[in-house]
């Protein structure tokens, strides 16, 4: 179970003590997640999701993340409303580490999202972009084409480990991404890590957005390509009719500018590199033996096989 700090009962009166949120009546640790402790907190005045912030989330960052959803929140985007402290602050302390308490939202996450659904994901994260347009805040992208280079150029060796060929395949998306990232495509803040386990739906309408612990500045268009990317893959096999209404979806509420369009495949090729680089760097640090496996980087090898080949944005359905 994801939960590494566990409140005493009184530990939780007096961190309740600071909202107006009544008095605790259940408290549930939620399994999923490896990053932070969650649980399921439920007062007198509804139900809540209680986050203590234990590893990969800066401090510094999460103002700005609570902010992001607070503003998509008051904009009646699906967004969790994180609760203000009575004081007015976001943020609370529990054992010297940061800690929020966020709405909780209904709704469950797909395993094989249809192409209802992925429809409908395009639209909501156009509707996103658009909420944030006129955010005031920044935020640059830890996970950057730079930062791509530095996960994999010393771990290529455990890569052709896992794959005989993968090292140098690596080199080369490695070289033709530095050749051709676009430096000028429309930017502003996007979700950077919308997977389907960070949507939430009922039936094929989709309730809730979560998990804006990667939000930051960049092209909007890369965040579509990262959706691409986990949306829209059969296992090896890129399933152009979900990533053509993913991208119908997103079109409906914004429309792509020519530069976007062609340059997608370069963008879902890096898209595809970010969530490699990071396996990658798991999978070499983690002992073997371990009980909890990180997430295999072969799955987006293979997506970047796909990505190699593809000549145009018609490749993706667009």
């Amino acid at each position: 179970m994801a939960v590494y700090t566990d409140l005493t009962d009184e530990e939780l009166r007096d961190l309740l003590a600071a909202y107006d949120l009544g008095e605790a009546t259940a408290l549930k640790g939620i399994a999923e997640g490896v990053e932070n402790s969650n649980f399921l907190l439920e007062t007198e005045r509804g139900r809540f999701i209680l986050t203590i912030y234990e590893k990969r989330v800066a401090p510094a960052d999460l103002p700005f993340f609570m902010r992001v959803m607070e503003t998509l929140a008051d904009a009646g985007f699906p967004a969790p409303r994180p609760m203000r402290r009575r004081d007015g602050a976001l943020l609370s302390g529990v054992r010297g580490k940061a800690a929020a308490i966020i709405a909780f939202l209904k709704g469950v996450s797909p395993r094989r999202p249809n192409v209802a659904q992925c429809r409908a994901l395009g639209e909501t994260l156009a509707r996103m972009h658009a909420a944030l347009a006129d955010f005031p805040e920044t935020r640059a992208n830890a996970l950057n084409i730079a930062a791509w280079a530095d996960l994999v150029a010393p771990r290529l060796g455990d890569a052709e480990a896992m794959r005989a060929g993968l090292g140098a395949a690596l080199s080369g998306d490695l070289a033709a991404l530095a050749a051709a990232w676009p430096a000028d495509l429309p930017q502003g803040i996007i979700h950077a890590d919308l997977f389907p386990d960070n949507a939430l739906f009922l039936g094929d309408a989709l309730s809730g957005v979560i998990d804006f612990y990667f939000a930051c500045t960049d092209a909007l268009a890369y965040d579509l390509a990262v959706c691409l990317n986990a949306w829209c893959f059969d296992g090896r096999d890129y399933n152009i009719t979900k990533g053509a209404h993913l991208i119908a979806g997103y079109q409906s509420v914004r429309a792509f500018s020519a530069a976007e369009r062609d340059a997608l495949p370069i963008l879902c090729r890096g898209a595809a590199m970010r969530f490699f680089a990071t396996r990658l760097a798991d999978w070499s640090a983690t002992p073997a033996g371990a009980l909890v496996r990180p997430k295999d980087p072969l799955e987006y090898a293979d997506k970047l096989a796909f990505h190699r080949r593809a000549k145009g944005a018609e490749d993706y359905g667009a």
